[in-house]
C-alpha cells in the first residue's frame, strides 16, 4: 500500500510527537505504514507512506535519482541570474548541488493558508520559485534559495516521482495506485 499525505507545517515526518510538534499519529493512516523520506516540520506537502520496504529503500536511494518537485516562496524578488544559478547546482555547506529544473512561476492559485502564516514585510516583495531535484540532502532547497540570495519563507513539496498532490488538501491523505517511480 502507498498513500500520498499532505503534509501540513508543523507536523513530523514521524509518527511520535516531539518537541512540542504534532506527529503522523493524528492522521488516521493504517497500521503498518511508515513514511518513505520525511519534510522538516517546517515545509509542507507531498509526503508518501508505504508497508512496502522495498519501496521506501528505493525512495531514499540517491542512486535512483527519482524527481520531486518543490515550490519554493522566497523573501525578494529572484532573478533569473538566481534562476539559472540553482539550475546549474550551488555549494552549499561543501557540496555541490546536482543540476536541477529551476523556474520562476507566479503565486500559486488556490494555495491553502499556512497557519501561521509566513513573516510579512512591507517594503520587501517575495517570489515563487519552483524546483524539481533528483537528490535530497537535508535542507537542500531552502540552502540552495539562500546561497543565491533569496531565503525560503514557505516550503511545499508538490510532487514525488509521478504522484502530485492535485488538489489534496493538508492533513488530507489518499491511496496511490499509480505507479510512484
Amino acid at each position: 500500500m502507498v498513500i500520498l499525505f499532505n503534509k501540513p507545517y508543523g507536523v513530523l515526518s514521524q509518527f511520535t510527537p516531539e518537541a512540542g510538534h504534532r506527529a503522523l499519529n493524528e492522521f488516521g493512516f493504517p497500521a503498518g505504514v511508515y513514511a518513505a523520506g520525511r519534510l522538516d516540520h517546517d515545509s509542507e506537502g507531498a509526503l508518501l507512506l508505504t508497508d512496502e520496504g522495498k519501496l521506501i529503500k528505493k525512495l531514499l536511494d540517491p542512486k535512483f535519482e527519482h524527481p520531486r518537485t518543490y515550490l519554493a516562496q522566497v523573501d525578494g524578488q529572484i532573478t533569473p541570474e538566481a534562476i539559472r544559478q540553482l539550475a546549474k547546482g550551488v555549494t552549499i555547506k561543501g557540496y555541490h548541488t546536482r543540476p536541477c529544473k529551476a523556474e520562476m512561476v507566479n503565486a500559486p492559485k488556490g494555495l491553502w493558508d499556512r497557519v501561521p502564516p509566513i513573516r510579512y514585510r512591507a517594503a520587501i516583495p517575495t517570489s515563487w520559485v519552483r524546483l524539481t531535484l533528483i537528490e535530497g540532502k537535508n535542507r537542500q532547497v531552502r540552502h540552495m534559495t539562500a546561497a543565491v540570495g533569496f531565503p525560503t519563507l514557505r516550503l511545499i513539496r508538490t510532487k514525488i516521482g509521478n504522484v502530485a498532490l492535485d488538489g489534496l488538501q493538508p492533513g488530507e491523505w489518499r491511496i496511490v495506485t499509480d505507479r510512484v517511480i
